[in-house]
């Protein structure tokens, strides 16, 4: 009877426990010890450092001052700072606005580079103005950018950028696109006569944007007043792109390529650098998703 009665009371435990594992199961498709979500969305920037990325700086400012840096005899430096090497300290994670966030001081042109590269994906983010500005922008707009399909060495390009299209992020001019060394693309666009410059116009005249003509501005302008946070994303799918501010939709970008050896070839994957440009700014929240078609609505005019 003894023995019975033990051997019951283990089958009631066991059968109490089934249930409630039953009842308070784990979220559906998702691990309890991965940090992976349901989305299917990566995280770019864990929050934490800066690992996944790395860095290259170009030569400093005459008004900086890097400890056993070269110049020459008017004070101007003779070598770029380099492969992950911050001695300004130009990259930082903090907490900004009880969030973390990565940092640019801007006092030095670089970049941020993720170590992978990516293709047909949708890329978001969030940034936000800081209050420093720096030679040789220390009057002008404050700038930074989203180079994408980045591809080669670091400082191809105006001694820094590598190939790439940019997304750019500058103040009231988020969303246009640059060209970036020898880049090429097809963008609908018109050119504004008054202020000799080329808009992005759905519907109109396809122009090709390239080293001779790189800039194209956006259709409109979506960004927030300086020192509110914006929401920049890209979608790319084979050749094409298309950029989009705090949910609108303001410039599309077709047939992307570049010259390689004397040949044009499409260019539609490679890495993604944040630039340092001469002016204070955050960056946050920073996930990518793989994609297999740009949302229909996304390539019609804007409302």
């Amino acid at each position: 009877m003894k023995n019975l009665t033990v051997k019951s009371l283990f089958i009631l435990l066991a059968f109490i426990t089934f249930a409630l594992s039953c009842t308070n199961p784990s979220p559906k498709g998702k691990s309890t010890s991965e940090p992976a979500t349901e989305t299917g969305w990566t995280e770019l920037f864990n929050g934490e450092n800066l690992d996944g990325w790395y860095t290259y700086q170009m030569r400093p400012e005459p008004t900086s001052e890097v400890a056993g840096l070269a110049r020459d005899e008017q004070g101007n430096y003779l070598e770029p700072i380099g492969l992950n090497n911050d001695p300004l300290n130009v990259f930082s994670t903090v907490t900004e606005d009880e969030a973390p966030a990565i940092r640019m001081s801007g006092e030095v042109f670089a970049i941020l580079v993720t170590e992978k590269e990516f293709e047909n994906y949708h890329l978001k983010l969030q940034f936000k103005w800081g209050t420093e500005k720096y030679p040789p922008r220390k009057t002008k707009k404050r700038d930074s950018g989203i180079l994408y399909h980045a591809i080669g060495k670091e400082g191809a390009w105006g001694g820094v950028w590598m190939r790439s299209l940019e997304c750019q992020v500058q103040e009231g001019d988020c969303g246009d696109y640059i060209s970036v060394d020898t880049v090429s693309v097809d963008i609908q666009a018109i050119r504004d006569e008054e202020n000799n410059l080329y808009l992005h116009a759905p519907g109109s005249e396809i122009l090709t944007f390239s080293v001779k003509r790189s800039y194209c501005h956006k259709s409109k302008d979506y960004e927030n007043p300086s020192g509110q946070w914006n929401t920049m994303e890209i979608y790319t799918l084979g050749d094409k792109a298309v950029h989009v501010v705090n949910g609108h939709v303001n410039n599309r970008i077709s047939n992307s390529r570049h010259i390689a050896d004397g040949e044009e070839l499409p260019l539609t994957k490679g890495k993604i650098q944040l630039q340092s440009e001469g002016a204070e700014i955050f960056y946050r929240q920073i996930e990518i998703l793989s994609i297999e078609k740009i949302p229909d609505e996304f390539w019609a005019v804007n409302p």
